[in-house]
């Protein structure tokens, strides 16, 4: 009968450890298409309602403000206690919101019904977080995986939208919920696995316990303002790209849709490359170059002439989503004591306060013009870059066994 040496219970953990990444990923993709929905409503509000680029805007920042202060406050209570059971919870309000946003027959229910979206968004990501690195083992490519996941399902949610409203109007949104349905269940078996895991570890004597080091707060708060920069840029591109790309190119709101899709799709090719990119650098340096790649891409999507602007529009998403999986590891080992917190904040505000900024983006275009709206953007990733320069890279600081997760 075998015994159970360090590399038996390799072996027999990692298989699962996989499927739970693999599980959880998936389980993202399905909430993060409600993130990405708001930003894909938009021409169709604008269409169908008559929204003003301002409304359009504010329909973006209900989204975004309610959840960029509840994010904090779920990964506080997270730090507390874990809570798992919000991640099923969490995703079926996600689409509730979203579903019930194109029945509403007032601009104030629209606003109330994304808000309800926005809450249940930034309830999903502080736990899942905190359960993606347990089951990851702190790898940056396993975590990459997991947030590749919520990247594809900001990339295909134009897609799902221009399928479901495009061809029915708003009043088709209740399709929305789908994914919705399908993540809650799917998370399910991920937090057994997980669970099961962490009952099976702690019931060995394999198990390495460093002390835990103090929180470097200072470094965490330069992180975050990176972040924030780095939302901005985000959310300004992902609101407003659709309606640029469809004036630029003169080809309608198909030339719209395909820009969303193409920065989406580059968004997840970078989050993959970027815990690619870490094994062989370390994650500050990969994410300040990432930035200083995103100031050119950023200013040839404002400046480009027409269909030339889609490569810039991929470039940009990749460079921006590079930093995404690895802002999440490098902000939970800057607060050890406070996991949730940090992948609350980094993973959540990521692509949620930069709405904050939409409706002066949209009043600027009111005023003036799409591309002269774009145009300040350029700003935002070369402030990422500073913030980031000269932060330390620390060891990271998860308590489990030396091996890490392989990607599933």
């Amino acid at each position: 009968m075998p015994t159970n040496t360090p590399q038996n219970l390799r072996t027999s953990t990692r298989p699962p450890r996989n499927r739970a990444i693999t599980l959880l990923a998936v389980g993202h993709a399905c909430v993060d298409v409600y993130q990405g929905a708001v930003a894909a409503l938009v021409p169709f509000f604008v269409a169908e309602r008559a929204y003003t680029y301002a409304a359009a805007s504010g329909v973006v920042l209900a989204a975004s403000l309610l959840s960029s202060v509840a994010q904090p406050l779920f990964g506080a209570l997270t730090d507390r206690k874990p809570l798992p059971w919000l991640l099923p919870v969490s995703t079926l309000v996600g689409g509730l919101g979203i579903a019930l946003s194109g029945l509403a027959d007032s601009y104030a229910l629209t606003l109330v019904f994304v808000a309800v979206s926005g809450i249940g968004v930034a309830a999903y990501h502080p736990e899942s977080a905190r359960i993606a690195r347990t089951a990851s083992r702190g790898g940056h490519t396993a975590m990459s995986w997991f947030s590749l996941g919520g990247n594809l399902g900001f990339a295909f949610s134009p897609a799902l939208v221009a399928l479901v409203v495009g061809f029915g109007g708003l009043t088709m949104s209740p399709l929305l919920l789908l994914p919705a349905l399908a993540g809650s269940v799917l998370c399910l078996p991920a937090l057994r696995i997980v669970q099961h895991g962490q009952d099976t570890t702690s019931g060995t004597a394999h198990r390495t316990r460093t002390p835990t080091p103090a929180d470097d707060r200072r470094s965490f708060l330069r992180l975050t303002l990176g972040v924030i920069c780095r939302s901005v840029v985000f959310i300004g591109l992902s609101t407003f790209i659709s309606l640029h790309m469809a004036q630029s190119t003169g080809w309608g709101p198909t030339a719209g849709t395909a820009a969303l899709v193409v920065l989406y799709l580059g968004g997840a090719i970078g989050t993959v490359l970027g815990g690619r990119l870490a094994e062989r650098w370390d994650r500050v340096t990969v994410i300040r170059r990432s930035y200083l790649l995103t100031v050119l891409a950023v200013a040839g999507v404002a400046l480009a002439p027409g269909p030339l602007g889609y490569p810039f529009v991929a470039l940009a998403s990749a460079g921006l989503y590079v930093p995404f999986s690895l802002q999440v590891t490098l902000a939970q080992d800057y607060l050890p004591n406070h996991v949730g917190t940090a992948g609350g904040i980094t993973l959540g505000l990521t692509v949620s306060v930069g709405g904050i900024a939409a409706p002066a983006i949209g009043l600027l275009a009111d005023a003036t013009s799409l591309r002269t709206a774009l145009i300040p953007l350029i700003a935002m990733p070369a402030l990422s870059w500073l913030a980031f320069r000269g932060l330390p890279e620390p060891a990271a600081t998860i308590d489990s066994p030396s091996e890490k997760a392989e990607s599933p």
